[in-house]
């Protein structure tokens, strides 16, 4: 424990020309006078760290004691402090990993690029969950994530629908989507890789024997190939649907967008007005009511009949709402 922390301790020292005895009790959660006996620990151990009395004194580095990454260039240096999440991090149970990491990469860097991760941080944030969600951490989150880091087997039981299945999954990689965690894995026994939600798991247990990770496997093109199928798979109805010009816009916000770009691929010619006519596939004409409705009078349902009487009777409604008097 105190050999991590004297070695966060000198990181912090080379990514900084000086800091007092307070700053380094804070980032390394001890007290002053446990600084002060690190400091003193270094020292003896041939680590150039002194001491600076006075007001605006503190602790620092004799110059030139650093080791700095060589063709880096500030372009580089602001993409690497982009490319952690720390939310995700955290609940895969990386966060200290990530910040040792980035200290060190900071205490390497040249002076003039020192600035990198508060230049990348104050410009991008990503806030991976879906609006009016509360994250919820699967609790099983770090455990998977270990084994994924360990290309480890996992025996695992699974939720699905009112059953629970059992398997023994190769864990290739975790996708985070719209604040939901998903395991991509391969099925030992069918030889078949499947796409899991973390928080259906209700048990895993890491086995002795590791797995050999196929080193072909594109997690980012299994995924992308995944989430269209799922996509399509709930598209069980159709709709057609007369649309405006600033409907056709609109529409790709509206609705599924792999429902949208079919339909939008599949477009009648305008009339005379630009109204274009397309078949949109839909999960439910209960879904279609309320996507559709996004759009107003930029949209017409053409057909199914139950759908656009059901239009009809909103528009009927507004009326009597809106009317003066």
């Amino acid at each position: 424990m105190r050999a991590a922390r004297l070695i966060k301790m000198v990181l912090l020292l080379q990514a900084r020309p000086s800091m007092t005895a307070a700053e380094l009790a804070r980032e390394l959660e001890v007290s002053e006078r446990t600084v002060t006996r690190d400091a003193q620990a270094l020292s003896e151990a041939g680590v150039p760290v002194y001491a600076e009395r006075g007001r605006a004194g503190g602790y620092r580095l004799v110059d030139g004691y650093r080791t700095r990454l060589t063709g880096l260039a500030r372009g580089e240096a602001e993409a690497l402090f982009l490319s952690g999440v720390p939310g995700a991090l955290r609940e895969m149970g990386l966060e200290d990993a990530a910040s040792l990491a980035r200290l060190k990469v900071s205490a390497a860097l040249m002076p003039s690029f020192r600035d990198a991760p508060t230049a990348a941080a104050q410009r991008f944030h990503l806030d991976a969950p879906a609006w009016f969600q509360e994250p919820d951490t699967p609790p099983l989150l770090p455990l998977i994530a270990d084994a994924v880091w360990d290309d480890r087997r996992l025996a695992a039981r699974y939720h699905r629908g009112e059953a629970e299945a059992v398997r023994e999954l190769e864990p290739y990689g975790l996708v985070l989507k719209a604040g939901v965690w998903y395991l991509c894995a391969r099925v030992a026994e069918a030889e078949a890789f499947r796409t899991y939600r973390i928080d259906r798991f209700t048990s895993a247990e890491p086995l002795a024997e590791r797995f050999g990770r196929d080193q072909e496997f594109d997690l980012p093109g299994f995924w992308a190939g995944q989430a269209e199928r799922f996509a399509r798979s709930i598209l069980r109805a159709e709709v057609v649907v007369r649309l405006s010009p600033a409907g056709l816009r609109r529409l790709p916000y509206a609705v599924d967008p792999v429902a949208a770009r079919d339909a939008l691929a599949g477009a009648g010619e305008p009339d005379a007005r630009g109204w274009v006519t397309v078949t949109l596939g839909v999960e439910s004409e209960e879904v279609a009511h309320s996507q559709l409705a996004a759009l107003g009078p930029e949209a017409e349902v053409v057909s199914p009949e139950t759908l656009r009487r059901r239009f009809a009777e909103d528009a009927a409604r507004l009326v009597a709402l809106y009317r003066p008097g």
